[in-house]
């Protein structure tokens, strides 16, 4: 279950627990916000710099064995693209601090919840990029049942067979010579079949710090 999503472009926080809409430049045609499955892109332009992400709050299983047993894992950093931090934390409505770091434009690069402690996560991915004039971006949100081989980020339950796995890219097209500029695509992947609604409630009712 995909209990919260949330935006950051260019400063522009939109927030589904807060009632915000999906921001324009968003496509989310192929994108099951119940489950959490699916692929999202993102259309940037503009001359300058610019910062784009997307903070995703999964639960896995959480009707069957709730959602504090979960963590997290960083995995093939050396392969991280330039331009491209991350955060792995509980979201802060106990002790991360993953939310504020996000909705600032400033991802820290650490997991908060590892394996030995697991609890509530969270996982972010913020694109920091300049374009040229005539330039566009676009950032590829997926997620699927399939585990990149480049460098993700992981959410698991180890109560359950399922498991998220997050990574993040960036293409950049156009500008004075017309010619496309291709970095690393993103593909943000789940093991969700198995997600159920229970526990929505009770999630609900809560309020970050």
């Amino acid at each position: 279950m995909l209990f919260e999503w949330v935006f950051n472009i260019d400063g522009t926080i939109s927030d589904s627990l807060l009632g915000d809409p999906v921001p324009s430049g968003v496509n989310d045609a192929g994108f099951n916000y119940s489950t959490g499955i699916g692929t999202l892109t993102v259309s940037v332009s503009g001359a300058g710099s610019h910062v784009a992400g997307l903070f995703l709050d999964h639960e896995i299983d959480e009707g069957l064995n709730g959602f504090m047993n979960e963590f997290g894992a960083a995995v093939n950093l050396g392969s991280k693209p330039t331009g491209l931090s991350w955060e792995i934390d509980e979201p802060e409505y106990v002790f991360g601090n993953i939310y504020t770091n996000f909705t600032a434009g400033a991802l820290d690069n650490s997991n908060g919840v590892p394996s030995g402690s697991p609890d509530d996560v969270s996982m972010a991915l913020l694109w920091s990029f300049d374009l040229l004039p005539g330039q566009s971006a676009t950032l590829t949100f997926a997620v699927s049942d399939i585990e990149p081989s480049d460098f993700y980020l992981s959410q698991t339950d180890p109560d359950s067979p399922y498991a998220i796995y997050m990574t993040g890219g960036l293409g950049v097209t156009g500008g004075p010579a017309g010619v496309p500029e291709p970095t690393s695509l993103i593909i943000l992947a789940a093991g969700l079949a198995g997600l159920v609604a229970a526990g929505l409630r009770a999630r609900s009712s809560r309020r970050r710090r």
